[in-house]
C-alpha cells in the first residue's frame, strides 16, 4: 500500500503514525495562540520637502487666510488653522512619500491648544479638514482640479473644497459635499462671492495692498458683507474707532462747557436787571 495512504488511513483510525521526519506536540498540550497585531503607522514622518510656494503672491494669500481666520476666531480654543503643511491620512501614503500638503485649512471642534508640525490623521481621532483651499499655479491647477478634488470628496471628506489663482481675480471656484457625499459646486452670489458654510463666511475679492504688494487678494467676509480683518487692520480699526470715540468725548465735553458758560451768561443777565429794579438778587 502506499505509505502516505497508509497514514491516512490509520490517522482515520485514531492512531497517530507519522513519518520518522514528522514531530508532534504531545497529547492535550495546549498549542500557544499568537494575537494579531496591526501595523503600527510610521515614525518618521517628514514635515518639510523644501518645496516653497510658488510666488510671494501665493505666501501673501495663504498667510492672509490664515491669519484672518485666526483673528476672527481669537476667542475660541476648538479650531486648527495650518498652510504648506503636509496631511497623513494613511500608513501607505506615508510610507510612499505621497506628502499632500493644502495651502490652507480648516478643522474646527478640536483641541487648538497646541501646535502641530503636520495634520497625522491617525494622532487627531480620525479628524479631516473641514475646509481647504489650494492657491493655483501653471503647473499645479491639473492636480487641484482633478486629484487633489477626489481625494478631499471621496477620501477626507472635506465639506468645502476652494481653488483661486492669486494673479487670476476671476479664478475662485468652490465645491460643498452634499448629501450624497459628492462635491456640488458652490454658486456665487452677485458680488461673485462663495458662501462657505462650515466656516460661516463668504469667500471674495478685495483690493487693497498687504505688505506693500497691491493687488486683488482672496479674503473671508462675515454674513453682513464685511471683510474679515487682518489683526494689524483689527488693531487699526481699534485705534481709530478708540480715536472717534475720544473725539466724541471731547466734543460732548466742549458742549458741556459751552451750556455751563451759556447759563452763567443768562445768571449774570437776570442778576443785572434786578438790581436796576432794585431788588438785590443775593437776598432772594
Amino acid at each position: 500500500m502506499n505509505k502516505i495512504l497508509k497514514e491516512a488511513l490509520l490517522q482515520t483510525r485514531g492512531l497517530n503514525i507519522m513519518s520518522p521526519e514528522t514531530t508532534v506536540a504531545p497529547i492535550n498540550q495546549t498549542q500557544e495562540v499568537v494575537d494579531w497585531q496591526p501595523t503600527m503607522p510610521p515614525t518618521d514622518l517628514i514635515f518639510d520637502d523644501g518645496e516653497p510656494l510658488e510666488s510671494n503672491r501665493h505666501r501673501i494669500t495663504m498667510n492672509v487666510l490664515i491669519r484672518s481666520v485666526q483673528q476672527a476666531l481669537a476667542q475660541r480654543n476648538d479650531f486648527f488653522v495650518g498652510g504648506n503643511m503636509f496631511i497623513y491620512y494613511s500608513s501607505t501614503q506615508a510610507r510612499n512619500k505621497d506628502f499632500k500638503g493644502p495651502d490652507f485649512f480648516v478643522v474646527l471642534d478640536i483641541d487648538g491648544s497646541y501646535a502641530r508640525e503636520a495634520w497625522i490623521v491617525w494622532e487627531e481621532n480620525g479628524r479631516y479638514p473641514d475646509i481647504i483651499i489650494e492657491l493655483l499655479s501653471e503647473s499645479t491647477q491639473g492636480v487641484d482640479k482633478g486629484t487633489k478634488k477626489d481625494l478631499y470628496e471621496k477620501t477626507f471628506r472635506t465639506p468645502d473644497y476652494f481653488i483661486y489663482d492669486p494673479f487670476n481675480s476671476n479664478s475662485l471656484q468652490g465645491w460643498h459635499l452634499n448629501s450624497n457625499r459628492k462635491y456640488q459646486a458652490i454658486a456665487p452670489d452677485s458680488r461673485g462671492w462663495l458662501w462657505c458654510e462650515t466656516l460661516g463666511f463668504y469667500l471674495g475679492t478685495w483690493e487693497g495692498a498687504i505688505d506693500r504688494d497691491t493687488g486683488v487678494w482672496l479674503r473671508f467676509f462675515d454674513e453682513d458683507g464685511n471683510l474679515v480683518l487682518l489683526p494689524e487692520e483689527a488693531a487699526t480699526l481699534y485705534a481709530e474707532q478708540e480715536s472717534q470715540r475720544a473725539e466724541q468725548e471731547s466734543q460732548r465735553a466742549e458742549q458741556e462747557s459751552q451750556r455751563a458758560e451759556q447759563e452763567s451768561q443768562r445768571a449774570e443777565r437776570l442778576a443785572a436787571r434786578l438790581r436796576e429794579m432794585g431788588v438785590d438778587p443775593d437776598n432772594l
